[in-house]
């Protein structure tokens, strides 16, 4: 496994060069560039201006783990679908630009006037389309764990077997609805765990979370890829990072 962090909220305010120095500093492997963060890593960015992007990273130890998206597909409108659907295709040209292997997107909500499963089906449907797309591209399309109803892990589920695409995945988010009435995470994380694709992490000191469980879980199916942390500002950024690599590399040990 690969420790990285989110830019969301830790890094909000480091432009490239930050990211880059920070991370290479304190042991961290990679970014999920989260949009309208300090970065500026855009769907405005021109042809050069991406390929400047692309070339920053290739030139250092950190990788872009991802690009973090904001789309999202319940609307009852489908024009509002449609357009959060082709903004998703443009949001994976940009990722294969500069050189991200995936995008995240979410699901945020369920409309009280339509019936869950339509809407979970609806998702999935427009899902399919942005999965076809980015593997076009060579971009994997990473599902956030995220949302009003929609993040429970049996919501996700059904989204992604609607879906029913080899290039869609799950992000791990690590929230509280992980968990079953036992306090563990076994019966949601069995759910998914052959399509994760992503982690975020938060708050790895939190005795909440069932964070060992998690860890082993992760082992069991061979995960390797990124851990991301997903946690807020720090007035001591480098000390935090190293804390926290500290504790990641303690979990991953068996």
């Amino acid at each position: 496994m690969k420790i990285g962090t989110v830019t969301y909220n830790l890094a909000r305010s480091w432009d490239i060069p930050t990211i880059i120095k920070n991370c290479s500093e304190t042991g961290f492997e990679g970014v999920e560039l989260r949009t309208t963060h300090a970065h500026g890593v855009e769907l405005t960015l021109s042809k050069g201006e991406r390929e400047t992007v692309r070339k920053q990273f290739a030139d250092s130890p950190v990788s872009i783990a991802g690009l973090g998206s904001v789309y999202e597909y319940h609307s009852t409108d489908p024009e509002e679908v449609r357009r959060n659907v082709e903004g998703s295709k443009e949001y994976i040209k940009l990722a294969a630009d500069v050189g991200s292997p995936g995008i995240k997107v979410r699901p945020n909500n369920a409309p009280d006037e339509v019936p869950l499963a339509a809407t979970l089906e609806q998702i999935g449907r427009a899902l399919r389309e942005v999965a076809q797309f980015g593997s076009d591209y060579g971009v994997e399309v990473r599902l956030e764990v995220h949302g009003r109803i929609t993040c429970n892990p049996p919501n996700i589920r059904a989204i992604l077997d609607h879906a029913d695409h080899r290039n869609l995945k799950a992000c791990w988010n690590s929230n509280d609805s992980d968990m079953g009435p036992d306090g563990t995470i076994r019966q949601n994380f069995n759910l998914l765990k052959h399509d994760i694709g992503l982690v975020h992490m938060t708050d790895l000191a939190n005795p909440g979370y069932p964070w060992r469980e998690l860890f082993s879980g992760l082992r069991s199916i061979g995960y390797k890829g990124f851990c991301l942390a997903e946690v807020p500002e720090s007035a001591e950024p480098l000390r935090f990072m190293r804390y926290y690599r500290a504790l990641w590399m303690e979990l991953c040990n068996p």
